[in-house]
C-alpha cells in the first residue's frame, strides 16, 4: 500500500503537461535572472557605486505593470503566426523579442552609459514580463484543473533552475570570454518554452478571442477581464490579500544579500549555503508542496504555507543576531527556501485557479504583479533605511509582523467561503469544497 501510495503520488510529476509545465518556467526565470543577481555582479565588477547597483532593482517593476498590456495576448489576433493558434503565435514572437532584449543588453558598456545599461534593463524587464504573461496563461490552460498543484511545482522547478542555471551560466561564460558573450549564452534559456508551446500546441482548455475589430472591441479587450474579476462576490477582499500575503517575504529575500556580506560571508560561503543548500531546500519544498497540495486540499495548503514564510523571516532575525555562523546560515537559508518551495506550490495553484478561462492571461497578469508590488516598491524605497536605523534583527522581526495580515485575512477568507467563491469560471466544480 505504501509502496503504490509512492508512485501514486509521483507519477502526476511525469504527465505530459506538467512536464510542459517545468520548459516553461526554465524559460520563465531566466529573464529575471538577467537583471538580478547577474547585472548587479556585473555593475559591481565594472566598478559602478553601490547605490545606482541597487537602483536598478526598480528595474523589477516592471513586472508588476504587466497587466496594463496582458489583454494584448489575450484578445489580439497575430497575422500570419496566429494560424499556429493564439498562445503558440504568442509565445514564438514574444520568445524572438526576448532574446533580442538580452542580446541587446549583451553589448551596452555600463561603465561607458549607465542610462544605455538601465535602459537595455528595463527592456529585458518588458520582454521577460510579456513572456511571463504568454508562459502563465499556456500552463494553465495546457493544466487540467486536478494537475494544477503538480503542474504549479513543476513551473517553480523550472523557475529555479532556470533562472539559477542562466545566473550560473553567465558567469562561468564571463569569467573566461567576457559579459558580452555571457548574455549572448543565456539568451537560449527562451528555447525550452518556444520548443514546448510548438511540440504540446494550443492548450485544449483555451479558448479564442472572439472575432470582432474596432473600438468597442479593444475597450472591450482591456475592460472585461478586469470587470469580470471585480464583479465576484468579496473580490475586493481577495486583491487585498493578493496585495497583503507577500510584503513582509518580498522584504526580506531583496535584502539577504546586504545581510550576508556586512556578517562577512565569503564569496565561497554565500554560494555554498545561499545557492547550493537554499537550491535543493527550494526544490525539496517544491516537492513537498505538491503532496500537500494533493493531502490536505488547497485552502488548507495555502495556509500552512502562509505560516511558513511568515515564521521563515525569523530565521534571518536569529542569523543577525548569530553573526557569522555557517552553521545559522544553512539553517536560515534552508527553512526559507523550503517554505518558498511549498508557498511557490500551492499558492500559485490558488492564483491560477482564480483565473476565469477566457481571460487567463490578462487575470493572472494582474493577480502575480499585484502580489510582490507592494514588497518590491517598499524594499527599493525604504528597505535600507529601515535596515539602517532599526538594525538587522529588529528588520526580519518587523518583516515578521508585515507578513500577519495576510495570514489571518486569508483564515477570514476560508471560514467565510470567500476562497471558495472566488474561483475562476469553468474550474469552481473542481475546486476544494471542504475545508
Amino acid at each position: 500500500m505504501t509502496t503504490r501510495s509512492w508512485v501514486d503520488g509521483v507519477r502526476p510529476y511525469f504527465e505530459k503537461a506538467p512536464l510542459a509545465a517545468f520548459f516553461l518556467g526554465l524559460s520563465s526565470g531566466f529573464p529575471y535572472a538577467m537583471i538580478g543577481a547577474t547585472l548587479t555582479t556585473r555593475l559591481a565588477q565594472d566598478g559602478i557605486d553601490k547605490k545606482a547597483v541597487t537602483a536598478f532593482t526598480l528595474a523589477f517593476l516592471v513586472y508588476n505593470l504587466k497587466f496594463l498590456w496582458a489583454w494584448v495576448v489575450d484578445g489580439v489576433r497575430l497575422p500570419i503566426l496566429g494560424r499556429l493558434g493564439q498562445r503558440v503565435s504568442w509565445m514564438l514572437l514574444i520568445g524572438v523579442l526576448t532574446i533580442a532584449a538580452v542580446v541587446n543588453l549583451a553589448f551596452v558598456d555600463p561603465s561607458a552609459s549607465l542610462a544605455a545599461t538601465a535602459y537595455a534593463a528595463i527592456l529585458v524587464g518588458l520582454a521577460g514580463a510579456t513572456f511571463d504573461i504568454v508562459i502563465d496563461a499556456y500552463r494553465i490552460e495546457v493544466l487540467s484543473p486536478e494537475q494544477l498543484g503538480v503542474g504549479s511545482g513543476m513551473s517553480q522547478y523550472g523557475w529555479r533552475i532556470g533562472s539559477n542555471g542562466a545566473a550560473a551560466l553567465a558567469l562561468v561564460v564571463a569569467a573566461r570570454y567576457g559579459w558580452s558573450a555571457a548574455y549572448l549564452a543565456c539568451a537560449a534559456f527562451a528555447l525550452p518554452a518556444m520548443l514546448t508551446a510548438l511540440w504540446m500546441g494550443e492548450p485544449k482548455r483555451h479558448r479564442e478571442p472572439t472575432a470582432r475589430s474596432g473600438i468597442g472591441a479593444a475597450v472591450g479587450a482591456i475592460w472585461k477581464p478586469l470587470g469580470e474579476f471585480f464583479q465576484r462576490q468579496g473580490a475586493m477582499l481577495v486583491l487585498l490579500f493578493i496585495l497583503l500575503h507577500k510584503i513582509g517575504d518580498t522584504l526580506a529575500n531583496l535584502t539577504f544579500r546586504l545581510l550576508f556580506d556586512d556578517l562577512g560571508f565569503s564569496n565561497d560561503e554565500i554560494a555554498l549555503w545561499d545557492v547550493a543548500v537554499g537550491f535543493w531546500a527550494y526544490l525539496i519544498g517544491i516537492f513537498v508542496g505538491g503532496v500537500l497540495y494533493a493531502r490536505m486540499g488547497m485552502k488548507r495548503s495555502v495556509m500552512l504555507s502562509l505560516i511558513l514564510m511568515a515564521v521563515s523571516n525569523l530565521s534571518f532575525a536569529g542569523l543577525a543576531a548569530a553573526g557569522h555562523s555557517n552553521a545559522f546560515m544553512a539553517a536560515a537559508i534552508g527553512f526559507e527556501n523550503f517554505a518558498s518551495g511549498i508557498g511557490g506550490v500551492v499558492v500559485v495553484a490558488y492564483f491560477s485557479a482564480l483565473c476565469d478561462l477566457r481571460y487567463t492571461a490578462s487575470q493572472y497578469a494582474l493577480i502575480s504583479a499585484a502580489a510582490s508590488i507592494v514588497g518590491r516598491f517598499v524594499t527599493g524605497t525604504t528597505a535600507g533605511g529601515l535596515i539602517e536605523s532599526l538594525g538587522y534583527v529588529n528588520f526580519y522581526l518587523l518583516t515578521t509582523l508585515a507578513a500577519v495580515p495576510g495570514v489571518l485575512l486569508y483564515a477570514w477568507m476560508m471560514k467565510s467561503g470567500l476562497v471558495d467563491q472566488s474561483i475562476g469560471r469553468d474550474d469552481v466544480a473542481d475546486a476544494e469544497a471542504k475545508p
